[in-house]
């Protein structure tokens, strides 16, 4: 399985896992019955289910008879921290969350572990399944510190060194959930939530079109692949470099639009593939070279 795919399997499975939240959420402020989503894979739901078990916030109830599985009773009041262990590289991953704690008015942090890229490295390597060391440089360069000062809704951040963890740290990591639970996110104004949702289908609307144009460049680029009579086994190759490529542009792109909060007009649309059509034509020319 090459990166690009695991890259997309993970951000898929990032998405369920914040639906399978929701899902609880909601049957935790209405006191109802815990059932599977209409959406969703079994492994997944199950794992998730095990979790929420495990920390006691569950049990299992009497049979549904109309779809034969096992209602689960929500079964605690107490203070609940929901803890998302990801990287969340980029803001507008963590932006997601937030948005979902707003919606509901519930508490939001975010703990930051700043770890030198050497310590990464050497930690990695001691793993049973370590990553390859360039998705580790790649991650590094792509992961956005929190910043307060020019985004608001980080406010409640803590970054803490993860080499030098002390007792001090394990206080304050303490007051940050205190003050996070006594503090919810409130709720956005009804004007507000209208601009949110113009600006997604803008959003939509553009990177659509960015998707379709970085295809069309793709397929060009095979076509004239083709034509200079590359073989089967470079074809295949230069398919899988182009088809990286895209995912991380389009990717790239999406964090871009969300960081500026505003719609690009199709004007920008040129600007933003030429310089993906550069990067193309530049993997292409390493095969082109060799024939």
């Amino acid at each position: 399985m090459n990166f690009t795919l695991q890259a997309s399997n993970w951000k898929f499975y990032r998405h369920e896992l914040l639906l399978y939240l929701e899902h609880f959420l909601q049957a935790l402020i209405k006191g109802c019955h815990y059932l599977p989503p209409p959406k969703g894979t079994e492994v997944t739901w199950k794992n998730f289910l095990c979790c929420l078990k495990e920390q006691g916030l569950i049990s299992l109830g009497e049979e549904d008879t109309a779809s034969h599985q096992h209602l689960i009773n929500i079964t605690t009041l107490r203070p609940t921290y929901f803890i998302l262990d990801d990287n969340f590289y980029y803001r507008s991953m963590r932006y997601e969350v937030y948005q979902l704690a707003r919606k509901y008015s519930l508490g939001f942090c975010q703990l930051f572990l700043d770890c030198q890229v050497e310590v990464c490295l050497q930690r990695n390597g001691q793993r049973t399944q370590p990553l390859p060391e360039e998705t580790i440089h790649a991650m590094a360069q792509k992961l956005e510190v929190p910043n307060s000062e020019k985004y608001t809704w980080e406010k409640n951040s803590l970054i803490l060194k993860s080499t030098e963890y002390t007792l001090e740290d394990n206080l304050q990591v303490l007051n940050l959930l205190s003050l996070t639970l006594e503090n919810p996110v409130k709720p956005l104004e009804e004007n507000t939530e209208f601009k949110e949702a113009d600006r997604a289908l803008c959003a939509a609307s553009f990177l659509h079109q960015a998707d379709r144009a970085v295809r069309q460049i793709v397929s060009q680029t095979m076509k004239n692949a083709k034509d200079n009579r590359l073989t089967p086994s470079e074809m295949k190759s230069l398919a899988q470099e182009l088809n990286k490529l895209k995912v991380g542009f389009l990717e790239d792109l999406k964090h871009q639009y969300n960081e500026k909060k505003q719609c690009y007009s199709a004007s920008t649309l040129p600007i933003n593939t030429a310089l993906f059509h550069q990067q193309a034509n530049d993997i292409a020319k390493k095969y082109l070279l060799c024939t």
